[in-house]
């Protein structure tokens, strides 16, 4: 419905040619910094005010976040969506009901009023994530794509970054309440996802894409790596920083500012990690965060088996950020090897897997953290050695036709 208000259609290569402040890659970075400022203002605040205001425990978070996966689960709509609302629209359009949920959520501090805005907030989040993937798949070029996606999280973390550096010079210092943090996050995500829908024309990408679901079998192991991926960070972005509540009792602003060390190292390494991918390739970058995070997760076993103290507990929760931060590897994996008009199709699916497990592990593990915290950990420990068993399987130059290693290199398609 918004497509009436955005300026006229302009074709990729044309838009490419023109100002910077109207090309496809500027309207990503906009894009890029936006989501962070509501997402990232939510998720600071999230496991301190559930706990103080809404008195969640473990089963609770569990259930808050199995709520907030199902929108992930299915991203799959999105392909029914792109038959009526262009993929540029849609995408910006989710920015504004995730801005709009966020804004609201201190007034709903109950259980029931939680579920809903987080439910909201997610169904504009995770379309936003699935549209944002497949435009950055579509308007980036191959050969630089590592590079643009590594300098995109950058900005990301920028934008994430200025949110909680905001928090933590002022949340003691004006004595802040959560209303007035989460309408100022919201609304700045709103009114940026309006400029972008009044700013830029519309980008005829030269590759039209299938509006209808796309399964392919030559695809396997990105699917694959997708499940795993979607298992595995479930349980770090539920219980890492639960913990750190929980077991150590942070406050917001201790919270906030283990999450600006976190952006910072990123804002500064992405842009390297792009560069890395791009010379070494995508098999050696998945290899690496894969076997990171296998001893990151034993290293958060030990936490609560042998009494290993706050300050390893931090350290390894600033690493795990800078080893998630090279997934953006499967991403480029999947742009060498697809057909062109299947990214969009593809994204959606992709997104639909990596939630199948986030729908029901984080409610399961509650009770499992309830009983033993350690083996929480211990499970993600073995997911990453999963994951690092599949990247082992990914060529040193993928290409259509040759995905895997197991692949016999012929025709673009089965």
């Amino acid at each position: 419905m918004f497509e009436r208000f955005t300026l006229p259609r302009r074709s990729l290569a044309d838009v490419e040619q023109g100002p910077y402040r109207r090309r496809p890659f500027f309207l990503l970075m906009l894009m890029s910094a936006a989501m962070p400022l509501s997402f990232a203002t939510w998720s600071a605040l999230l496991n301190n005010f559930v706990i103080e205001v809404a008195g969640f425990d473990g089963v609770g978070i569990g259930w808050l976040h199995t709520v907030r996966e199902i929108p992930g689960f299915l991203a799959i709509g999105v392909i029914l969506l792109i038959v009526f609302i262009r993929e540029q629209v849609l995408g910006i359009s989710s920015l504004l009901v995730l801005g709009a949920a966020t804004a609201v959520v201190a007034w709903f501090p109950t259980y029931g009023g939680l579920l809903a805005t987080t439910m909201i907030s997610s169904i504009g989040f995770h379309y936003f994530e699935t549209v944002n993937q497949s435009l950055q798949l579509q308007w980036l070029d191959k050969k630089t794509a590592p590079e643009d996606i590594g300098w995109l999280i950058a900005v990301g973390s920028g934008a994430s970054l200025f949110a909680y550096g905001l928090l933590v010079a002022s949340w003691k210092t004006f004595d802040l309440s959560y209303n007035i943090v989460y309408l100022t996050a919201g609304g700045l995500t709103v009114l940026i996802a309006l400029y972008c829908l009044l700013a830029f024309p519309q980008i005829e990408t030269p590759n039209p894409q299938r509006t209808t679901m796309v399964l392919r079998r030559r695809y396997w192991l990105y699917y694959a790596l997708q499940f795993m991926s979607g298992a595995r960070r479930q349980i770090f972005i539920v219980f890492a920083a639960f913990m750190m509540v929980e077991r150590f009792g942070f406050e917001v602003h201790e919270v906030t500012a283990l999450f600006i060390i976190n952006y910072v190292a990123n804002m500064l390494f992405a842009p390297f990690m792009g560069k890395a991918v791009a010379v070494f390739g995508e098999r050696a970058a998945l290899i690496v965060e894969y076997a990171g995070l296998t001893l990151i997760f034993l290293a958060y076993g030990g936490i609560y088996y042998f009494g290993w103290g706050v300050f390893l507990a931090a350290s390894l929760y600033i690493l795990d950020h800078l080893f998630f931060a090279l997934a953006f590897a499967l991403k480029t994996y999947f742009q060498k090897i697809a057909d062109p008009g299947d990214i969009a199709p593809t994204a959606a699916v992709a997104f639909t897997i990596n939630h199948i497990a986030a729908v029901f592990l984080p409610a399961l593990l509650g009770y499992l953290w309830i009983v033993s915290p350690g083996n929480v950990f211990g499970l993600a420990a073995v997911m990453a050695i999963v994951s690092l068993i599949l990247a082992l399987l990914i060529p040193r130059r993928p290409v259509p036709g040759y995905e895997t290693i197991l692949s016999r290199r012929r025709g673009s398609d089965i």
